[in-house]
């Protein structure tokens, strides 16, 4: 077996070591919705009726394809009725 070399610490290099008493929590928060990220803030009430957002998105892509489905079919129109409406 190979020895280590003395002194060899597996820590993290000193720039790379964070001082969580100076770290701020949502320190950027306001300017992601300023900026238009993707964070969706739900009210309180709402809030309460989902546990997490793996249920808030089932409920919204239910809705989608309940809207989806009830879209109404539109037919396109022919051209031998333009034709007899002239007439």
């Amino acid at each position: 077996m190979k020895r280590r070399p003395e002194g060899r610490n597996d820590d993290l290099r000193r720039e790379y070591t964070i001082d969580y008493a100076k770290a701020a929590r949502g320190k950027y928060f306001r300017r992601l919705l300023k900026e238009g990220a993707n964070v969706v803030v739900l009210e309180p009430d709402v809030a309460k009726a989902f546990r997490d957002s793996a249920v808030v998105n089932d409920a919204l892509r239910s809705l989608l394809a309940i809207a989806l489905a009830s879209r109404r079919v539109t037919t396109r129109s022919s051209r031998s009725a333009r034709r007899r409406a002239a007439a």
